[in-house]
């Protein structure tokens, strides 16, 4: 489990918009460790983990972009039944609350990754640890 920097941007809902962005960051040989898309009528909120975060949050600024910095954990755990039940249960234990999470894993893969925005994200590495 580690702490991660997560940018929220905000884009016009229309096609090509994520692309652009998307292509920017590679062009400057930034990856993406994770993404959640949540489209609205006009505006999107794109949540982004990437490797290089002051980087991509200059990029974004030259391009007129908004991002947000907040921090996430990132969690990796057994691609199985119940391993996400046993980790959210453990926070609800805690009385942290999950605000939004987003992850994946291969079909077959052992492990699966998640990131999570929590109440309290140094509490809960300290609970999953």
């Amino acid at each position: 489990m580690a702490a991660f920097t997560q940018l929220s941007i905000f884009l016009e809902n229309r096609p090509g918009t994520l692309a652009s962005v998307l292509e920017a960051l590679a062009k400057n040989k930034i990856n993406v460790l994770g993404i959640s898309v949540a489209a609205g009528i006009d505006h999107a909120v794109v949540r982004i983990v990437v490797d290089k975060v002051r980087e991509a949050l200059q990029i974004l600024g030259e391009a007129g972009v908004l991002a947000v910095e907040s921090e996430v954990v990132g969690i990796t755990l057994k691609h199985s039944p119940g391993a996400l039940a046993k980790i959210t249960r453990k926070l609800s234990k805690a009385k942290l609350n999950i605000e939004y999470a987003y992850g994946s894993a291969s079909k077959g893969a052992d492990d699966a990754y998640l990131f999570i925005h929590v109440s309290d994200a140094k509490k809960a590495k300290k609970i999953l640890g």
